[in-house]
């Protein structure tokens, strides 16, 4: 397909659905697999972070609703629930209404009865719960604190608390993780119910202790088995009732997670607290992944933007096509090309995309294209090439 138009510069999209996200940076201990920014709970700096996120709320504009809400961290369930309930009614007050889905992630160990009563009663619609394993000692190996029976006690609570939707995180190809122990973690999950199920490959990201171990020989990569877990993941998923509809996600029907897709379909979302992303009017930054930069800059009234990028057609069109076709329902070519108008980009692509049909990694129809089975198994690899056509 080749489309006609004008090469913008920069681009400040039209209203289309608007996400916040709230980077919650506490955690008790450091998970070995973990490069998120996080910092230890100590009172003094929860009461500066909650008065800090007082003074980033109040930043955002009145002028559009935000749709959907995501908590992340860190761990937000580490707070109080005296505490949860200050950050959400703050962020409310500036909201003025409870979006139309609303996640937050909580780790086991941190569940409660009343924190999760706070949370139903400020309008939380979703309970994302980072389970990993099933297994005593791969959740050791990945340094969680947590143990196989708080996982139950915790579902317990959440299932008695009544959200309307329910996540369980997964990660597979750990070091010493089995074929067998995969599909019984998958298994379990699934007997607990959960509306929604994310499964997660390990990754050994720069700064961690598995990245230590990597680079010191004690571990290694084989992207044959990860490739076995994938496919034999997606197969029991599927018969379990988890439909697939993004390259780690599964859901039943209706349960997809909102504020993610629409990430993926690169529309705006605004984020708040230290370290978080934003793509919001034409930008894209992060604030300080730092809670003392980031407090004292908000208290100082002069928000602070690292990283920042003056989005152009180019960039989001890429990152459209990208991030798309991640998504089991693919992307709508000319749909992209109207939103993000960058031509050079599609001729510069359409070789790249014919060669992907070709070669059975992909299937196109008209401007409709998604990645098939093969395809998806190298969706990272896909990325790249699109990125490296497109610079």
């Amino acid at each position: 397909m080749h489309l006609q138009g004008k090469e913008l510069k920069t681009v400040n999209p039209a209203p289309t659905t608007l996400g916040l996200y709230c980077h919650v940076p506490f955690c008790a201990s450091t998970c070995d697999f973990c490069a998120f920014y996080q910092e230890k709970p100590r009172r003094v700096d929860l009461d500066r972070y909650l008065k800090a996120m007082d003074v980033e709320f109040a930043l955002i504009s009145d002028s559009r609703s935000v749709d959907t809400v995501f908590w992340g961290g860190g761990t937000p369930g580490l707070l109080s629930a005296k505490d949860l309930d200050r950050l959400g009614r703050s962020m409310l007050e500036r909201l003025g209404n409870a979006p139309a889905e609303w996640t937050i992630e909580m780790a086991p160990s941190t569940v409660k009865a009343d924190k999760l009563a706070v949370l139903r009663d400020l309008g939380v619609t979703r309970i994302s719960m980072g389970v990993q394993s099933f297994d005593e000692e791969l959740l050791e190996s990945l340094g969680r604190l947590h143990r196989p029976n708080q996982i139950y006690k915790a579902w317990g609570l959440v299932e008695a608390a009544g959200f309307p939707q329910t996540n369980l995180d997964l990660m597979f190809a750990i070091p010493n993780q089995s074929m067998e122990q995969w599909e019984a973690a998958i298994r379990e999950a699934a007997r607990l119910g959960p509306s929604h199920l994310s499964t997660y490959c390990l990754t050994f990201e720069e700064d961690t202790a598995l990245y230590v171990k990597l680079s010191e020989g004690k571990l290694k990569i084989d992207e044959a088995r990860e490739l076995r877990f994938y496919e034999g993941g997606w197969e029991l998923l599927a018969e379990l009732g988890y439909a697939q509809y993004e390259i780690s996600n599964f859901s039943k029907i209706g349960a997809e997670c909102l504020h993610n897709i629409n990430t993926w379909k690169m529309t705006e979302w605004i984020g708040c607290g230290p370290s978080a992303a934003s793509q919001y009017c034409g930008e894209r930054y992060q604030r300080p992944s730092n809670l003392d930069e980031w407090a004292t800059a908000m208290e100082s009234g002069q928000p602070i933007k690292t990283e920042l990028v003056s989005l152009d057609a180019s960039i989001l069109m890429a990152d459209a096509i990208i991030f798309g076709l991640r998504m089991n329902s693919g992307i709508d070519l000319a749909d992209i090309a109207l939103r993000f108008p960058a031509a050079n980009v599609m001729v510069r692509l359409e070789p790249l995309l014919a060669r992907f049909e070709a070669e059975g990694l992909m299937v196109r129809s008209g401007v409709h294209a998604c990645l098939t089975h093969k395809g998806r198994l190298v969706c990272d690899a896909i990325g790249s090439a699109v990125l490296e056509a497109v610079v």
